[in-house]
């Protein structure tokens, strides 16, 4: 039986907790996330209040019970956030953008897929999965440019740059889903 994406509530994705964990040290223990056991923890710990976020919605991606992907979303808050990496793409876009682009939409927020799971198609069927049911299309995410794997990933799915990174190919990129409205506004690269 091949595997099966489905969506589940917060609860639901919170049963499968150690599989996240697994797929999460797996997915970004590898360049250029580097990131070790303990910002899988982390993330573990983070996903226990990220489900109650307004809009919360969830992606698995099974093999029976074992967790090959999955994929997390939530509606981006008004004002917009001041933590993370959203400065940036707020000054990327400016303070009208941001609020008429993000602040509202579906923000994807992580996908990740097993190493030895990819290359199934399961990346873009979470993707599908927990952008889907945006009735208007105003779905967005950002990604670090460096991760040029994701990057490309994106744009092969459809996914519009919004912002360019400095000239130094440093820093992160917000994309526009496939059927956001702003698409066509987004600027272009030089």
């Amino acid at each position: 039986m091949p595997p099966q994406v489905r969506l589940v509530d917060g609860p639901g994705l919170l049963t499968y907790g150690e599989g996240v964990r697994a797929v999460y040290a797996d997915a970004f223990g590898a360049p250029p996330w580097g990131e070790g056991p303990e910002q899988a923890d982390a993330y573990l710990n983070r996903l226990a209040s990220d489900v109650a976020r307004p809009g919360f919605v969830a992606a698995l991606a099974l093999d029976g019970r074992t967790v090959l992907g999955w994929a997390t979303a939530w509606t981006t808050p008004r004002p917009f956030p001041r933590t993370r990496c959203y400065p940036q793409i707020s000054a990327a876009l400016g303070a009208r953008r941001t609020d008429e682009w993000l602040c509202g939409a579906r923000e994807l927020d992580e996908l990740a897929v097993r190493t030895a799971a990819r290359g199934l198609g399961l990346g873009g069927m979470l993707l599908d999965a927990v952008t889907a049911g945006r009735a208007d299309g105003r779905c967005w995410l950002l990604t670090a440019v460096r991760a040029r794997s994701a990057v490309t990933f994106y744009q092969r799915a459809g996914w519009t740059a919004a912002t360019h990174p400095a000239p130094s190919g440093s820093g992160h990129v917000a994309f526009l889903g496939p059927r956001h409205p702003a698409r066509a506004l987004a600027p272009r690269p030089l």
